[in-house]
């Protein structure tokens, strides 16, 4: 039976994040391949897309979301891949540990990336679209997002090291499961962006809310039988 409560579960869950991001910071791996792929993406529909500022104002969300979703991707296959060529998955399971506490750990850690990576490309973002991201509904939607997308990608991710095809097997187990995340993430971006009425923004935050906390509910309770395989 698992106790969240526990002080050992909190201890093994700090010592999974503590050991990703020590690892990190000695490679620079997931961190930096997430940051110059996110990059890279905003430049290039900065440039592609000439469009109106009012034009451009109204794809703004989208364009945000499309490069946390894929720079998100890049970010669990590499930190995922990392844990399997180098056996610390392994080393992980055989711990006597509750394995609920090593999928949130490896959660957080996820998350952590996600959101460092979001740090450096909003207001890069911000300056070379001429839109003003730095609003606190805005900022709330981004962790509301990244939060349920590290959640379930951190599950979808385990499963698909275990393939020789994982760097493809990941995108079309994952992208499929986050449509609603998405596409509530890009409505209520939007709505702040367009100083909507909350009335109008409210449903769509709703949604987050209720995909974060069921989805990291069922990846919390099936990451045993995940690993399992």
């Amino acid at each position: 039976m698992k106790n969240n409560a526990n002080p050992s579960f909190i201890k093994t869950m700090l010592a999974v994040v503590w050991k990703d991001l020590t690892a990190e910071l000695r490679s620079r791996e997931v961190f930096s391949a997430m940051l110059i792929f996110a990059l890279l993406v905003v430049l290039i529909f900065n440039f592609a897309l000439e469009l109106e500022a009012g034009t451009r104002a109204s794809v703004t969300s989208g364009v945000l979301w499309v490069t946390f979703t894929f720079a998100g991707t890049i970010g669990l296959n590499r930190s995922m891949a990392q844990e399997k060529d180098r056996g610390c998955m392994d080393g992980l399971l055989m711990a006597p540990v509750d394995r609920s506490a090593i999928y949130l750990g490896k959660m957080i850690g996820n998350l952590f990336f996600m959101v460092a990576v979001e740090v450096v490309v909003i207001p890069l973002f911000s300056v070379l679209y001429n839109v003003n991201l730095l609003k606190p509904g805005l900022l709330l939607v981004v962790l509301l997002g990244s939060i349920g997308y590290s959640g379930i990608g951190t599950l979808l991710a385990t499963m698909s090291v275990q393939t020789r095809t994982r760097d493809m097997l990941l995108p079309i187990l994952l992208f499929p499961v986050v449509i609603p995340l998405v596409v509530a993430a890009v409505k209520a971006s939007a709505g702040y962006l367009q100083a909507l009425p909350m009335a109008d923004i409210q449903p769509w935050l709703t949604l987050l809310i209720v995909y974060d906390v069921i989805f990291l509910s069922v990846a919390w309770m099936v990451f045993d039988y995940v690993v399992e395989e």
